[in-house]
């Protein structure tokens, strides 16, 4: 008996088989297909992963190590809330770092942060100032820096030739802006301060002068800042 001839299926009717397939055996078909074995190592990159779908462990519950991780990628963000832990607390700072006052011209203290007295200002009296401030710091300066700078002051004339711009031309032609300014703790043997009850570790002396190293007199003299740094935690 001759049977009968079987027609090869058209390509559309194989296509429309494949879906039918597949539709029937939904998601778990294809994730039985593609396993671990089927996917190159070191070939799934950043963005084959979903946002969100790395929990730490893999399908089988094996956990991703830190050799799996590139040093430096994760964020805060990436680790549960409680994983990372903070460092000890550092240091707490030193208490009252850096005070100031301005001294004006004829040695008062106009303005300052708190804590400054002056106990002998240029020659009014004593006449042992000799041209220096001599300031009281209520503290020990024997810990902290001590800086003083002039305090610019362009709207005197203080040689009279009406230029306060500090523009004019020659050797010491802008008194306004120019002079020279030191300043240094009171320590007997290493800088002696002379008027009464200035040679101790609570004082310290700031000596203003013109250009020229000559003491500023009335009508030269000009404001200056002082400014002592580091821990004044034992300020009286």
């Amino acid at each position: 008996m001759r049977l009968p001839s079987l027609r090869r299926p058209s390509p559309s009717m194989a296509v429309s088989i494949m879906a039918l397939v597949v539709a029937s055996t939904g998601t778990s078909y294809a994730a039985g297909l593609i396993g671990s074995d089927d996917i190159k190592n070191n070939s799934i990159q950043s963005k084959d992963v979903k946002d969100g779908s790395l929990k730490g462990r893999d399908i089988n519950g094996n956990s991703i190590g830190s050799n799996k991780i590139r040093n430096g990628s994760l964020k805060e963000r990436d680790f549960k809330d409680g994983v990372l832990k903070s460092g000890p607390a550092g240091p707490a700072g030193p208490a009252g770092v850096g005070r100031w006052a301005l001294v004006d011209a004829t040695g008062a203290i106009i303005a300052q942060s708190g804590g400054f007295s002056v106990t002998a200002g240029y020659v009014a009296t004593p006449a042992a100032a000799n041209g220096n401030v001599y300031i009281n710091a209520g503290e020990n300066l024997s810990n902290n820096g001590i800086i003083a700078t002039i305090a610019l002051q362009n709207t005197v004339d203080q040689n009279g030739d009406m230029v306060m711009n500090g523009r004019q031309t020659g050797p010491d032609a802008n008194p306004e802006f120019s002079g020279e300014i030191a300043a240094a703790m009171c320590q007997p043997g290493v800088v002696n301060c002379a008027p009464p009850g200035t040679g101790n570790t609570n004082h310290l002396v700031v000596s203003p002068r013109n250009s020229d190293g000559s003491f500023t007199t009335d009508g030269t003299r000009k404001r200056f800042y002082v400014v002592v740094t580091g821990d004044s935690s034992d300020r009286s």
